[in-house]
């Protein structure tokens, strides 16, 4: 068995590892087309904010780790132009421009994703970086070392820029922030999203919403990011606007893709093609509480997806559940978190929603140190079922949203959710969980 990977990050080295040990005897290779893998994308923005720190203490594993002590062929700088499925073969280049082309017997696409970069005048000039791959950390730390960056556009207000945002000002720089959408968090409940914005102009942030982007130009020494009737100059601008799935090698190839392009898998990982599989940011998956296919990149998927293919390479074993969206992020003294659906999807995907949104303790009443901790949970007035959550708080919030994911897994519905026995001590909460007390508040709507 030939087993060929195309990608060298979560799940291709996770698939690569796993396939090892489920197969000892198996010719495995990956194809890396950077010299980067198995490192935690998500550690960069706190890993930029500090000086003292190399970009390189976020590589998990070092690729001589998977050539030595695993036995898997990692072929770094390796770049796949071309699948070929009825030859079984890819064809590519390396960073030393000489041509290869290798067999398989089965393939997994790996790809990931890439962050989106408007086609817009000066986006490709020096300066102009965005946040996705290891040597995407290394430029932006490298640059603010070389140029002194004093203040920086973003582009965008996602998890990522929002991130970048405390890392930026942990070394004093100034940020603006710009996007043509009119709201700052179209996703979250208006009051948690206020919150959050107020939270960042307090620290020194401008936030410009509603604002065409025409271009960039640049002006002596700075950058000029140009809007309609807005021009903010900086030192670095950051684009920050999301990422799309690579898949470009998977449609080429004739292999079906779904949502936003991403690659069209089963629940075993399989795509249209018989012999080739897809995991990571690059595929799709089925969410947990409307059973549609999703694009939602996730690490934790990332990893587990790898696992699956490689259960699923030789005998068909191992099919996963779906995603529920989980995400949580840290912006300054808030952490932010969210699983399921908000009102607005669910109402597109046909649920009749009611929501509610609770602020309450994040401690007992009489314990010191409480801070205030919003909830905002999803249900579906017809069948009672809980639908999502997203919360807000300065503690308490990263590992309280699990709760929810697991109910949304388990398809309970907002009164079974209610009665579920959730711990309590004063220093972590008061003896009613806040999600407690907001599915009991979300009762009395849909009953």
């Amino acid at each position: 068995m030939r087993f060929l990977i195309i990608g060298g990050d979560a799940a291709g080295m996770s698939a690569a590892s796993r396939a090892r040990r489920n197969y000892p005897d198996m010719e495995i290779t990956v194809l890396e087309k950077t010299r980067d893998v198995s490192y935690s994308a998500c550690g960069m923005p706190y890993n930029i904010a500090d000086r003292a720190r190399e970009i390189d203490d976020l590589v998990v594993r070092q690729a001589q780790v998977f050539r030595q002590q695993q036995g898997i062929n990692l072929l770094t700088g390796h770049r796949v132009d071309r699948i070929e499925p009825r030859t079984r073969k890819v064809f590519g280049c390396t960073d030393r421009d000489e041509m290869f082309a290798l067999e398989y017997d089965k393939l997994l696409i790996a790809t990931g994703g890439s962050p989106i970069m408007p086609e817009l005048p000066g986006f490709k000039r020096p300066g102009v970086m965005a946040l996705k791959s290891l040597e995407d950390g290394r430029r932006i730390k490298a640059y603010i070392k070389e140029r002194n960056v004093r203040n920086v556009v973003i582009i965008g207000m996602g998890y990522i820029a929002l991130e970048m945002c405390e890392a930026f000002r942990a070394l004093s720089i100034d940020i603006d922030m710009v996007k043509p959408g009119p709201v700052f968090l179209p996703w979250m409940a208006s009051e948690l999203s206020q919150t959050i914005q107020a939270g960042m102009v307090s620290h020194g942030v401008k936030i410009y919403t509603g604002y065409q982007i025409q271009g960039i130009d640049a002006a002596e020494d700075k950058l000029r990011v140009v809007c309609e009737n807005l021009v903010l100059e900086a030192d670095m601008v950051l684009v920050a606007i999301g990422i799309r799935p690579c898949s470009e090698l998977a449609v080429s190839a004739g292999i079906e893709t779904s949502v936003k392009d991403s690659i069209a898998v089963d629940r075993g990982l399989l795509t249209s093609n018989e012999h080739v599989y897809a995991a990571g940011d690059c595929a799709d998956a089925y969410h947990v509480v409307t059973g549609d296919k999703t694009w939602i990149p996730l690490a934790l998927r990332a990893n587990r997806a790898g696992w699956a293919v490689a259960d699923n390479i030789i005998e068909r074993k191992n099919e996963l559940a779906g995603v529920a969206g989980t995400a949580v992020f840290k912006v300054f003294e808030f952490e932010v978190a969210r699983t399921g659906l908000s009102e607005n999807e669910a109402q597109r995907f046909g649920y009749t929603p009611q929501s509610v949104t609770i602020k309450t303790r994040s401690r007992a009443h009489a314990h010191p140190g409480s801070s205030q901790i919003w909830v905002h949970l999803v249900g579906d007035k017809k069948t009672g079922r809980l639908l999502g959550a997203q919360m807000l708080g300065e503690e308490g919030v990263a590992h309280r949203i699990n709760a929810v994911a697991v109910a949304l897994h388990g398809q309970m519905t907002v009164d079974q959710f209610s009665q579920t026995d959730l711990s309590y001590a004063p220093p972590f909460g008061p003896v009613w969980d806040p999600l407690l007390t907001a599915a009991n508040q979300l009762q009395k709507k849909i009953r």
